[in-house]
């Protein structure tokens, strides 16, 4: 558990509810904080270097973290195999949760408004890991019970001492993949007989393209103030942090709500195209 701290600056805090690993309190700690800025509560040192002096982020004991291909697999016809799907989606969320409070405590110098965004995104993921905690605990199950992949704050990781490249590999890379990949996670829970799990993916789904689109927003901010067009800004990052090739299909209406531009989207569909027909000649 993170050391109590009487601090009452929003990126301190931040700091120290990322190294909270009960999953609980980390999520009420967030929602206080989100309250307590709403309120003029806490100040904000847009210019403070911080350090982390503990462990980074908090985890709890449980759920085990192994490789993305060792996770296994359960068929959606059986409550195990949903709960499965529900506890995998309940990590992310977990993970969104300290991605976002690390964009706050990390990078300094950026305006107040990028901090209060995070704090936004921050506050939304905890509610989705919420909902999802809570219905899995509903179908007889508890955060932890399954095995998890941790390949979301990997990238997180790899990004840590660039904002201009956590901008675009993890809101407009890495979480822009849910975007894709949600709807038809939400179609298999609805098909499966899970109607409550359907309707907090479509919750999840209405916030997440909130999530992207403030990703998006910084990084063409920060592509703007140092002079670099954007899209090729971003491949050369993909290049550079060996970002993950992305496969359709994509959710085009979803990604153009979230701020990706027609030249963006088009430029998408032709890089992963090669993937896609080589998977169908398979």
């Amino acid at each position: 558990m993170a050391t109590p701290i009487s601090a009452t600056e929003l990126r301190q805090l931040a700091l120290n509810y990322l190294a909270e690993t009960n999953p609980e309190l980390k999520s009420s700690a967030v929602s206080s904080l989100a309250l307590a800025w709403q309120q003029g509560t806490i100040s904000l040192d847009r210019h403070a270097k911080l350090r982390a002096s503990v462990t980074i982020p908090g985890h709890p004991a449980k759920p085990a973290l192994i490789a993305p291909l060792l996770v296994k697999r359960r068929a959606m016809n059986t409550v195990q195999g949903r709960a499965a799907l529900i506890h995998a989606l309940a990590h992310i969320e977990f993970n969104a949760i300290n991605l976002a409070l690390d964009a706050i405590w990390r990078f300094s110098d950026m305006p107040e408004q990028y901090y209060a965004d995070w704090l936004k995104v921050a506050n939304e993921e905890t509610y989705h890991f919420n909902l999802l905690k809570d219905h899995l605990h509903a179908l007889g199950f508890h955060y932890g019970d399954f095995d998890a992949h941790n390949s979301l704050w990997e990238m997180v990781d790899k990004t840590k001492g660039d904002v201009l490249a956590r901008m675009a590999l993890v809101p407009r890379t890495m979480e822009a993949r849910g975007l894709d990949a949600l709807p038809a996670l939400r179609a298999k829970l609805a098909q499966a007989g899970d109607l409550l799990a359907a309707e907090i993916l479509d919750i999840t789904l209405r916030d997440e393209v909130g999530h992207v689109l403030i990703g998006n927003y910084w990084f063409n901010f920060l592509c703007a103030q140092q002079g670099l067009a954007p899209l090729t800004a971003f491949e050369q990052l993909c290049r550079q942090y060996v970002a993950p090739k992305l496969r359709g299909p994509f959710n085009l209406e979803a990604r153009r709500a979230a701020g990706f531009t027609e030249a963006e989207l088009s430029r998408l569909e032709a890089v992963a195209a090669p993937a896609i027909k080589s998977s169908v000649n398979k």
